[in-house]
């Protein structure tokens, strides 16, 4: 597959490789609720899906009144996180297919997330999917994160990679946005339904409107080549 052999693929990590929106919103009711905010629902937590761990905290610290400084939270927030990870993440059955695929055919990949560099080796160990990807790039090393680029122009720069030549898999219009803004192709696979047809989807090479129960890792590799 020549076109694959120049080409260097980065993956989202939550709700693109692994189910880890579960955790994150455990983690999240877990550490509002210490702070006497009972009432945080999967529909509240589903509209930060594709945000930084960072802004979403700095939002509902916000929109609920919280004192505790945003490091507070996003240290109780990681600790619970960090727990519950370790205790299971699942894995994607065709995104891991798509990864080892890429990994025999010596494809570049790496990780770019908005989640910390600790939550992100920690599920990747706990997968073991660390056996194939070693590039990690946290929207904590980078100025800004999805929207905005950054993270996976960091990405591209740790490959060695032009950015015209990555495409990005992304399960939120956020990610999808940023991977647009990047000047990479992107694969869609949504998480939340009912994005599928936000615009930064729609801008999308190749998109997966069933989300993950309509991925298959022949059909992202087959666009690929």
């Amino acid at each position: 597959m020549s076109t694959a052999q120049s080409t260097s693929v980065i993956f989202d990590l939550d709700g693109t490789l692994v189910d880890s929106e579960p955790n994150y919103y455990e983690a999240g009711r877990r550490i509002l609720a210490s702070h006497g905010v009972t009432d945080f629902t999967w529909e509240d937590h589903s509209r930060f899906v594709g945000i930084g761990t960072r802004e979403t905290l700095e939002a509902l610290r916000q929109r609920y009144g919280i004192g505790a400084p945003v490091d507070e939270l996003l240290a109780g927030k990681n600790r619970h996180y960090l727990e519950l990870a370790r205790a299971r993440t699942d894995v994607f059955p065709e995104m891991r297919k798509f990864v080892e695929r890429l990994h025999t055919e010596e494809v570049p990949m790496a990780v770019a997330s908005g989640s910390s560099l600790a939550a992100i080796e920690a599920v990747l160990a706990g997968t073991g999917l660390d056996a194939y990807l070693t590039t990690l790039v946290s929207a904590e090393e980078v100025a800004h994160g999805k929207p905005r680029p950054d993270v996976f122009l960091e990405a591209a720069r740790r490959l060695g990679a032009a950015p015209a030549d990555c495409v990005v898999l992304e399960d939120s219009p956020p990610g999808a946005a940023a991977a647009h803004a990047a000047g990479m192709r992107c694969i869609g696979i949504p998480y939340v339904p009912e994005t599928a047809t936000d615009e930064a989807f729609e801008a999308a090479g190749l998109l997966f409107r069933g989300g993950q129960a309509e991925f298959t890792a022949q059909a992202a590799y087959d666009w690929l080549g």
